[in-house]
């Protein structure tokens, strides 16, 4: 994939300079270093509402609990959003890999074109030709990028290394194809990978079934590089938080400041119970296969407090600045009706074009909360805040960037935006509430071939292939977060705004689109 797109029209490179924020870290051994640690702590498939952290406010911007916080338990993410600051309106691109090299390179999947899933062996448009009708596969955009990441682009990592950082690589990746080079991470800027490859899903979360050794499923193949735990009762989870922390201790013993990049294959299925929190969950009201996601999301939770007590016992856990979101909207097998189940109040679950399909729970903190800690003065991340903003997926590159001092090549743009300012508790009138989620693509069971675009309160969302649906909808967040109530018809003059908007930022990236009859299928804005 090349980021610049050669001659495509490119959005201004958004500035990384804010506020000067260069930070200083102390690691082991008393050598000092001019850089934070970082972690990123990404979770497979956790949408908003899979935690007992509420994430959704009320009308005066206070956290607001609702039924599915209470089924889960996650005390971790507690204990981390306590010490710093959650966002209520965080967005990820609505499947993973659209969203995992989106935090890679600061870019919109339409800007990129990884806009779908990648599949690990072909192709998704030749999948596609076996699930749908030909009328429907054949309009998927032939230009999508199924390639994904390649060995020359800029990404996260390689612009950390250049300034010093050890860059760690633990579980999935999903970046590209096999027999691509960026199937590995290590092509992509880290120098340690443990976990990674093309695969999107593991064969099996047992240690005692080798990680998936004997799995026939075409997606959810062999987790490679765990050989050691096989045969055990190590569950997969578990097995990727041992090799971080002893990474973690590598990269102190080399005196040098760390990236991990902790992206745990959880809580994907399959639904594999884990059987340490097994007891929690049963006679409760819930489904079996529920009851085991509720499992896997207290792993992660385990998985997050093992980490910041290891940043504890080691004396760095003041200067590791801890990132945890999902890298999509839920899946949570939970009953429900009329599409509000997973993710409710919010409707709609990875992969739709509803809310639940695109925001996911984002927490920001230092590891361990000291005021008068000298790198919290630099980054004064309060306590227990709650954001109302909009925060993407995407700005995660140039928040991190900026907070290392490091730069951004010339030529390569980027979309998202610096969340300094809003991390350290204060509004940034510079600051666009915007998300685009441009999909079109068709999708087995879920909605397809669509792009929303959400921008303050309102959000619009456009149907390329309308039969039997309304092409245009248009809803009010703050009003209808079930979005149940589509306001087009009652507003032709916010409807034609809104949409001029998406099809201006879609222009603006060289999106790709469906096709009808061999041509792109482009949104058309309705007339007023």
């Amino acid at each position: 994939m090349s980021t610049g797109f050669g001659s495509l029209p490119q959005r201004a490179v958004v500035g990384l300079a804010f506020g000067g924020v260069l930070l200083a870290s102390a690691c082991s051994g008393g050598a000092a270093s001019d850089k934070p640690n970082i972690i990123v702590f990404l979770v497979d498939d956790m949408g908003l509402m899979d935690t007992s952290v509420p994430m959704l406010t009320d009308e005066d911007g206070k956290p607001q609990r609702h039924p599915l916080n209470a089924w889960y338990r996650t005390p971790n993410m507690e204990r981390l959003a306590a010490m710093g600051t959650r966002f209520s309106n965080f967005y990820a691109h609505s499947v993973c890999s659209p969203t995992r090299i989106s935090i890679m390179t600061g870019q919109n999947a339409a800007r990129h074109r990884t806009t779908d899933y990648i599949n690990p062996w072909q192709d998704n448009r030749t999948l596609d030709n076996e699930a749908f009708p030909l009328a429907v596969s054949q309009r998927g955009p032939p230009e999508w990028n199924w390639a994904g990441l390649e060995k020359r682009d800029v990404t996260l990592p390689t612009q950390l290394k250049q300034v010093g950082y050890a860059t760690i690589h633990v579980g999935k990746a999903h970046f590209a194809p096999f027999d691509h080079a960026g199937a590995d991470p290590l092509n992509l800027g880290f120098d340690v990978n443990v976990a990674g490859s093309a695969i999107g899903a593991p064969g099996s979360y047992h240690g005692q079934a080798d990680y998936g050794k004997r799995s026939t499923s075409l997606l959810a193949r062999p987790v490679p590089g765990l050989d050691k735990y096989h045969g055990t009762d190590t569950f997969l989870t578990e097995a990727l938080t041992l090799e971080a922390k002893s990474e973690l201790d590598k990269a102190l013993t080399a005196e040098k400041p760390f990236l991990l990049y902790m992206s745990h294959y959880a809580v994907h299925s399959p639904f594999h119970s884990d059987a340490r929190f097994a007891a929690r969950y049963r006679d409760r009201g819930k489904s079996d296969r529920a009851q085991n996601y509720a499992t896997l999301i207290e792993g992660i939770d385990k998985s997050l407090g093992d980490l910041m007590d290891h940043l504890e016992d080691n004396g760095i856990a003041e200067n590791t600045l801890i990132i945890f979101l999902g890298d999509n909207g839920g899946d949570a097998p939970l009953a429900g009706t009329d599409d509000i189940s997973s993710s409710a109040p919010l409707r709609g679950r990875k992969g739709s074009k509803w809310e639940g399909g695109v925001r996911v729970p984002f927490i920001a903190a230092w590891g361990k909360s000291d005021a008068n800690n000298r790198w919290q003065k630099k980054l004064p991340i309060p306590a227990g805040g709650i954001r109302q903003e909009v925060g993407v997926c995407y700005d995660l590159f140039p928040t991190i960037l900026d907070l290392v001092d490091a730069t951004v090549p010339a030529g390569h743009p980027v979309d998202g935006q610096n969340l300094t300012q809003l991390l350290i508790g204060q509004s940034d009138p510079k600051h666009r509430n915007e998300f685009l989620n441009h999909y079109p693509h068709p999708r087995r069971g879920q909605s397809h071939f669509f792009t929303t675009w959400r921008t303050g309160d309102w959000k619009v969302r456009y149907e390329y292939l309308a039969e039997g649906h309304e092409r245009y909808a248009l809803y009010n967040l703050v009003m209808d977060r079930s979005e149940s109530r589509n306001l087009a018809a009652e507003n032709p003059e916010q409807l034609a705004s809104m949409m001029e908007g998406m099809v201006g930022e879609l222009e603006s990236m060289g999106a790709v689109y469906p096709l009808d009859a061999g041509r792109p299928l482009e949104p058309v804005v309705p007339e007023q």
